[in-house]
């Protein structure tokens, strides 16, 4: 078989004033946020113990005046953050009030790290922090977002209760094992309070933080310079506490409205091999969009998780009504990408919503992130990001590898490609679905580096499952996605 081969360029991102440029410091710095926020000051939120909370605003004043780049040898790996005055990167500041800062006492933190029971531990922690988010929220310093600034010994004991309690855990299920999960548990019970959260550990805003070895090792955790820990938790900040786009892919002249869905499974809450389908919609803007879907079917001991025909149907006529809702108009494309195979009688389901919608194009594409294939370089770097093989029809794609913009691999281990099987039925050829779905791995808002492994759908998909599968029977779910990251 003759195996067809290219890389891809870097892929462009777009920013204020239509400027555009492969990475998103450089853009930010040289261009601020593709939708600029209306006021001067984002109203920031903090709970944590009073060191975290002293730390937090510590780091904060430290990147209103800046921080240098760590590496001379790699500057556009490790560049400067130039701090929040004048023209900063997100044309604003942000600002801790006296009273949006709220302290867990050192006795109650105690009381959780002594609770023996991982499940109790998780839930008195989510208790105590969602408590004081409350309190914050019925304050007259309520903020547009909030800091959970989590002190070591809080970490320590919520990380053991997901590793420790020995959770099963099925490949399919995008919520993970059924371990009890302190980050899902969260988000799921912030559900009701009126501003976002983002969750920080205590060796972001104190590098001098020591997170135990096995906690470290565990979570593959790295931290950053203080100048990359900015850019990171920055715009993370600006896109929870605006409500607005820092970047986007650069659109093509041309290009048809479209819609980016994806498709995943996640294991209800409570150790049952029941499973719930969810939908994340990005369009062509960048908003995200979150729906539930019903109860999935699975092919054989709780795996393989898959919707009927109709369900499908049902999942995908409602992201395309929630688009016209925004749109006032439904998209001329529409792209599903998903983990798991399309059954027949599933994408049929898909395929019927889409006509019924007047969506004149469509791209149905299984993304496999495991493949035994595995692509070599001469010399000492592995393949360059955006390396693609076309292997009859399927496209082999390096999403990490070697970057020339970057001046080295900036990977710890061999990159593993993905593998991306498009159905039948799609209009798009296997190269130019690889080329977008790179672009689309360009899209987290919470971190600036580029060189993310999956596409936007799918990494939403984890972080949806995640949290939703806490949201219990009559519990309102946002749609806003800005509550799930």
């Amino acid at each position: 078989m003759d195996f067809k081969s290219r890389i891809f360029d870097e892929p462009m991102l777009e920013f204020g004033d239509k400027h555009s440029h492969p990475d998103p410091r450089l853009g930010l710095f040289e261009a601020g946020p593709l939708q600029a926020f209306a006021g001067d000051v984002i109203k920031v939120g903090v709970v944590g113990s009073a060191k975290t909370i002293e730390d937090t605003r510590k780091f904060l004043d430290a990147a209103t005046a800046g921080f240098e780049g760590m590496s001379e040898k790699h500057p556009n790996l490790h560049p400067a953050f130039p701090g929040l005055t004048n023209q900063n990167p997100y044309r604003c500041r942000f600002e801790i009030e006296e009273g949006a800062a709220l302290a867990l006492s050192q006795a109650r933190i105690e009381k959780i790290t002594q609770e023996p029971n991982h499940e109790k531990a998780v839930e008195l922690a989510v208790g105590e922090i969602i408590d004081q988010l409350r309190a914050m929220d019925e304050s007259g310093d309520r903020p547009q977002v909030a800091i959970v600034a989590l002190p070591v010994a809080l970490i320590e004991r919520v990380w053991n209760a997901k590793v420790d309690s020995k959770g099963s855990f099925e490949k399919d299920d995008s919520g993970g094992s059924d371990a009890p999960n302190f980050r899902g548990m969260l988000k799921a019970k912030a559900m009701g309070i009126s501003f976002p959260i983002q969750i920080v550990w205590e060796d972001v805003v104190d590098t001098k933080a020591k997170i135990p070895r096995k906690v470290k090792e565990t979570s593959a955790r790295k931290i950053q310079d203080p100048a990359g820990i900015a850019w990171n938790l920055l715009s993370t900040l600006y896109y929870k506490g605006s409500g607005r786009i820092p970047w986007r892919r650069m659109p093509r002249e041309g290009e048809y409205t479209a819609c980016y869905v994806g498709i995943s499974f996640y294991r209800e809450a409570g150790g049952q091999q029941l499973f719930t389908s969810a939908a994340q919609m990005f369009d062509e803007r960048g908003r995200g969009f979150v729906l539930k879907g019903k109860r999935a079917h699975t092919e054989s001991r709780g795996r393989h998780p898959y919707m009927t025909g109709d369900d499908a149907y049902e999942l995908i006529s409602n992201v395309l009504g929630a688009y016209k809702t925004h749109h006032k108009h439904f998209p001329a494309r529409v792209i599903v990408l998903k983990t798991s195979k399309f059954r027949e009688d599933e994408a049929q389901g898909m395929l019927r919503a889409l006509t019924d919608a007047g969506a004149e194009l469509r791209d149905l594409v299984w993304v496999q992130e495991s493949y035994s294939l595995k692509l070599l370089r001469d010399g000492n770097y592995p393949v360059l990001r955006g390396t693609f093989v076309d292997l009859g029809g399927k496209g082999l794609l390096y999403t990490n590898g070697s970057m020339p913009y970057y001046g080295t691999y900036p990977g710890q281990y061999d990159p593993r490609p993905l593998l991306l099987c498009p159905h039948s039925s799609c209009d798009s050829t296997v190269s130019q679905l690889t080329e977008e779905v790179l672009s689309l791995t360009k899209i987290n808002w919470n971190s600036t580096q580029m060189n993310q492994r999956l596409p936007i759908p799918i990494r939403a998909a984890r972080k949806v499952g995640e949290v939703l599968k806490y949201v219990k029977d009559g519990q309102a779910e946002s749609s806003d996605y800005r509550r799930y990251i």
